[in-house]
């Protein structure tokens, strides 16, 4: 199955379920970005939050970014979702490489450092909402989870998993600027969230916390085979769980030619006539889908003259 997004209700409605198959998606935006394993991870995990936040989101026109901002060389780290559980993202050194951390892992945390977690909601609302606090990590999934539960008083479990390998040969590859694509290859990625609902009994909430503690890595049950909504049901075994609502989730840019058109316009006529006499012609690349539109001599006329 192409990756996808689902969501249910466990135990007697007492815990809201959402969970996602990602490695499509994050293998699109790898090979997009170019980017170093630990680069590949930080920005998968955070393109899988995204895809799960969207579920927060309720009209077609909703959008949700994520942006983690660290002192670390990664820089940032920023994917945006829209209500449809398609996001895109990319993370500002995409070519970081750092050793493995204390558990053989990569090293995310340290990639990203100390810093910041945005989470803004463009709802069609006058104002964006905005909620920011401090990094707990840098891991992206416990970053989140406190996020859910300082900023919006929703307890909740974050599991997100990326599991990159190497090149069809097995050959370990040092990426670099001038690659072509990633010779990394994403495994397995995903995760869940699981968020309480008002009135949870604390039994049931004791007993989730022992068995989420106990669940082995969410990229290693995936790449051993064990889908996610399998995962879910073998963490709350003897629990009911509603039939999960399936939808489609991916990559997908809505960059294009027309709205990089509209923001040269908006730089306004001074600037226009500027790039005119200066440059001849304007290449703009987009962040989310390196897609570039390069906008001639006579076409930047065109936009003066109608200004």
């Amino acid at each position: 199955m192409s990756d996808f997004i689902f969501t249910a209700l466990a135990a007697q409605g007492m815990l809201r379920v959402i969970g996602a198959e990602t490695t499509d998606l994050v293998n699109e935006a790898s090979r997009i970005h170019k980017t170093s394993p630990v680069a590949t991870a930080a920005l998968g995990r955070t393109l899988t939050g995204a895809v799960l936040l969207s579920k927060q989101l309720k009209n077609e026109q909703d959008s949700l970014t994520i942006q983690f901002k660290g002192k670390g060389p990664i820089g940032g780290v920023v994917a945006v979702s829209g209500a449809d559980a398609y996001v895109r993202g990319y993370v500002e050194n995409p070519f970081v490489d750092l050793p493995l951390n204390d558990k053989g892992k990569l090293d995310v945390g340290g990639a990203i450092g100390k810093g910041f977690l945005s989470i803004i909601k463009d709802m069609g609302l006058k104002e964006p909402y905005m909620g920011t606090i401090p990094l707990v990590s840098g891991e992206i999934a416990e970053d989140l989870a406190y996020y859910l539960a300082y900023s919006e008083q929703i307890p909740s479990v974050v599991s997100l998993g990326v599991l990159v390998g190497v090149d069809k040969e097995g050959n370990d590859l040092i990426l670099n600027e001038d690659d072509e694509k990633s010779p990394f290859v994403v495994k397995a990625s995903g995760g869940y969230i699981l968020q309480l609902m008002p009135g949870a009994d604390s039994n049931f909430i004791d007993e989730l916390e022992r068995r989420v503690a106990a669940m082995p890595p969410v990229t290693w049950m995936l790449s051993d085979g064990v889908g996610m909504i399998e995962m879910i049901e073998m963490l709350l075994k003897g629990y009911d769980m509603t039939k999960p609502e399936i939808h489609p989730c991916g990559y997908r840019c809505n960059c294009s030619r027309e709205k990089v058109k509209s923001i040269l316009v908006g730089l306004g006529k001074k600037e226009i006539l500027d790039i005119i006499n200066e440059q001849s012609s304007a290449s703009v690349s987009c962040r989310f889908c390196d897609t570039v539109n390069v906008f001639e001599k006579d076409e930047l006329k065109e936009m003066y003259d109608n200004m």
